[in-house]
């Protein structure tokens, strides 16, 4: 199971994540009250094991100012929050970074990983950041396949029912991991990890037919 934990905001909360095994962490460009600037981002992504892959969330920004940022902080990925158009994708494909498309599932939603160029899907509630999660029951008519994450609402207490209902990839956590908004709590950010592989582990018994021991 994927797992990445997004606005991170200190050189704690980087190795925080690290230690609990994250897949990938995420750092905040647009406005939010989890951004970082420049400088923050460019040493805080220097601490982040090869390994781990480093994103950037951008929203509500042109490609051109997504490019500089993305380049100058030495980001792996380009998170694309919201409603950006397959233009700026394209805009965006010749930079050594993994591109990543995040939106809310609504009746236009494409949910065909690629569709604009992307390497990851990213489906969130349609506040980003909110901490409120969306009804899953949607997916039955609109499932994406491969490496789509699963985003909004989610917490330690609630991402291994939501792993079961909703199948994906990997999944996506921040405000979910935190004592108050924009502050991370470093334990709930290792619950959040091992629950989530641990869900993805009971999933994989049980589709083998192998009972889960313990």
């Amino acid at each position: 199971m994927y797992v990445k934990l997004c606005g991170l905001r200190t050189d704690a909360d980087v190795a925080a994540a690290v230690d609990a095994g994250a897949s990938a962490v995420g750092f905040v460009f647009g406005e939010s009250v989890r951004q970082v600037d420049l400088d923050t981002a460019r040493r805080l992504v220097a601490q982040v094991p090869s390994h781990v892959l480093t994103v950037g969330v951008f929203a509500k920004m042109t490609a051109d100012r997504v490019r500089q940022l993305a380049t100058a902080s030495g980001i792996g990925a380009i998170q694309l929050h919201g409603d950006y158009p397959r233009a700026a994708f394209e805009a965006l494909s010749d930079l050594p970074a993994t591109l990543i498309r995040a939106t809310a599932l609504t009746a236009e939603t494409d949910v065909r990983v690629g569709a604009y160029g992307e390497e990851m899907l990213l489906l969130d509630s349609p506040v980003a950041g909110s901490g409120h999660q969306w009804d899953l029951g949607r997916l039955d008519a609109a499932r994406p396949e491969g490496r789509w994450l699963l985003a909004g609402g989610l917490s330690p207490r609630n991402v291994g029912a939501a792993i079961e209902r909703a199948r994906p990839w990997g999944v996506d956590v921040s405000s979910g991991v935190e004592s108050r908004r924009g502050v991370k709590d470093h334990g709930l950010m290792r619950e959040f990890v091992a629950a989530a592989r641990e869900a993805a582990e009971r999933l994989a018994h049980q589709s083998s037919g192998v009972p889960v021991s313990g």
